[in-house]
């Protein structure tokens, strides 16, 4: 079997088994709902206060007031001073960049299983590569990724709608709001990169893998905001595009080179 009719084979079995996959459509479920619940419970909870039983300090819980907060934080305008608790931080915290970390159970457990089931041994025997075991990996873990960002985003619409806030840009273009979903999307290559070296070293044990990966994303993670804001512009887009290739192409070359010196089982 030629090299490029084995890597075909190689993506049409991951893909099937992905599609089969339960998990892969309860990650993309649970990408769909979070947004509306998280959305619909902070606006019924917009103006809750709390006390200190200690200090007596009340805090007012302020519930989104926008929807695209749930994609990301407004940028603050010059002399504007951004209020140090309440809603806004929760949003800008529990948003769509959740999805980077949801990830990452994905690619955990669907590599961890082929080495618990020990298909991957009898796969390298038979089938394919080691190079091309990762770059299909890292190809279904990246259409995994991919597919949550949208179905969190069609999410987060809903629960603007259900909760009746503004879908108002508030000085920003229709364009900024689509260039912040490409760069988050080619972000996503970091991320799955990651994700699937730690995965191929850690093998058939997934408590370790996920704990890995998720340790490695964290670091990672308070940055995503930062790269891929609601303003982005086509430099955002070329950014993220050029790190999520330098990575996989990094990384993927490192996690071959993994497989090729330990043991598959």
């Amino acid at each position: 079997m030629n090299p490029k009719t084995r890597f075909r084979s190689m993506l049409k079995v991951d893909f099937k088994r992905m599609l089969k996959s339960k998990l892969f459509y309860i990650l993309i479920a649970c990408a769909l709902v979070v947004p509306i619940l998280m959305t619909v419970m902070m606006t019924m909870m917009d103006g809750t206060v709390s006390v200190d039983p200690q200090t007596g300090v009340e805090t007012v819980m302020e519930g989104p007031e926008n929807t695209w907060q749930s994609i990301g934080a407004f940028p603050v305008a010059e002399g504007e001073v951004k209020a140090p608790m309440g809603g806004m931080d929760v949003m800008a915290m529990c948003n769509i960049n959740m999805m980077f970390m949801g990830v990452a159970v994905f690619i955990c457990l669907f590599i961890s299983e082929d080495f618990r089931s020990g298909f991957a041994k009898n796969l390298f025997t038979v089938r394919a590569r080691k190079g091309d075991y990762v770059v299909s990996k890292t190809l279904a873990g990246f259409t995994c990724g991919t597919l949550m960002l949208l179905a969190y985003f069609i999410g987060a619409v809903l629960g603007g709608a259900i909760s009746g806030l503004s879908f108002g840009l508030n000085g920003l273009t229709p364009w900024n709001l689509v260039l912040c979903m490409v760069a988050k999307i080619f972000l996503m290559l970091v991320f799955v990169s990651i994700f699937v070296i730690v995965s191929v070293s850690a093998k058939q044990k997934a408590w370790l893998a996920l704990c890995g990966s998720l340790g490695a994303g964290m670091l990672l993670f308070m940055m995503v905001g930062m790269i891929t804001p609601l303003n982005s512009t086509f430099i955002n887009v070329l950014l993220c595009l050029v790190g999520g290739t330098l990575f996989s192409v990094g990384l993927g070359a490192i996690s071959t080179k993994i497989l090729g010196k330990t043991s598959l089982v």
